[in-house]
């Protein structure tokens, strides 16, 4: 009798190990490179999955899913997710915003976290950094630290995220000197390393002394180093890769936004928001400014990083005209958010064309 006694604990032990571990909510991350990247894009966002595993420890499960194809060619992955009872997704790109609403449709009972979207539904909310705020610094220091006065900037996508960050360079580069211009090269892809590397070659190749980028890998800035000009390093801190080249960066910080959203999670008043912080919020970072910047410059440019985050400048700020001369902002007029999350032209001065 003993013996059956002691057996029944046993089973109901490990029966109640077992219940505990299926009511462990599942989190996933969706990723569109490699989550071993140890730069850029997917890098950040996998320092944010960290983040909540170490926060949370055995109250959640997390899981990345790499690679996974932009656009509904994605849907199929984001399908299996759901069926494998994860609870909830951060889907960390704009190509996933399509998949990610048929995902919510199909799935009511799943809560999706989606990145630099525009589109909401009951259980799924977008969230961004105002990326466009690390460029003016950027822009300030790039106007007056070249010398061929001839900025390459490398897109990935020719979206309004991509756009703002352009023409919000371009217009800070232009305050302080009126001489610059910038080649955009387009690439239609945000993780392409080679074609990255090809393209900051032409770049410098024409001319350009100081590279921008919008998108996801250090090959500019290796090549920034390599030819012996200065780079800006994009979404990480990108200095370990042109220790001569990187002027500054702009460093993404995703970990405490998933720390409160997945609480939310658990709370159980996790709502439908869209969030989109910057400075202000500390969602963006910029790395420290290189010594080989004259103190002037850095200055100027601090200033600025201050007055954004306290509200005191707005990066689009009036008078601006598009690029065809048609006016867009009268003097003192700042643009609103809607403006800014629709962009599709660029300020009056850049050449070039946005692909349609």
């Amino acid at each position: 009798m003993q013996k059956l006694k002691l057996f029944a604990v046993l089973v109901f032990a490990l029966f109640a190990q077992v219940a505990a571990a299926q009511d462990v909510p599942k989190i996933a991350f969706v990723y569109i490179s490699p989550a071993g990247d140890p730069i850029g894009w997917t890098h950040e966002h996998e320092r944010g999955r960290q983040a909540v595993q170490d926060y949370f420890g055995d109250q959640v499960e997390t899981a990345f899913f790499e690679n996974t194809p932009e656009g509904m060619d994605g849907l199929e992955t984001l399908r299996q997710i759901a069926n494998d009872g994860y609870d909830m997704v951060f889907t960390t790109s704009f190509g996933y915003m399509q998949p990610s609403i048929q995902l919510a449709f199909e799935f009511p009972d799943i809560t999706i976290e989606q990145a630099t979207g525009y589109v909401r539904t009951d259980n799924m909310s977008t969230y961004n950094i105002r990326f466009y705020e690390g460029r003016v610094s950027q822009g300030i220091i790039a106007g007056q630290m070249t010398k061929t006065n001839k900025v390459g900037y490398i897109g990935a996508f020719p979206i309004p995220e991509v756009i703002r960050g352009m023409n919000v360079a371009f217009l800070a580069a232009r305050s302080v000197n009126p001489d610059i211009e910038f080649e955009i090269v387009w690439l239609n892809s945000w993780y392409n390393p080679p074609a990255e590397e090809a393209a900051a070659r032409q770049l410098i190749a024409n001319g350009a002394d100081i590279l921008m980028q919008h998108t996801d890998t250090a090959e500019p800035m290796k090549v920034a180093e390599e030819l012996g000009v200065f780079a800006f390093g994009q979404s990480s801190d990108m200095v370990a890769y042109g220790p001569e080249a990187q002027l500054s960066a702009s460093a993404d910080q995703w970990g405490p936004y998933y720390i409160r959203r997945v609480q939310a999670f658990l709370d159980g008043t996790w709502e439908s928001t869209d969030t989109w912080g910057g400075l202000d919020t500390e969602m963006l970072e910029i790395a420290p400014f290189s010594d080989r910047i004259p103190l002037r410059i850095q200055e100027q440019a601090a200033d600025a990083i201050s007055r954004i985050r306290s509200g005191r400048l707005h990066p689009f700020t009036g008078p601006i005209r598009k690029q065809d001369g048609t006016g867009w902002l009268a003097a003192g007029e700042t643009a609103s958010d809607s403006d800014l999350l629709t962009m599709g032209f660029f300020v009056e001065g850049i050449t070039g064309i946005i692909p349609r």
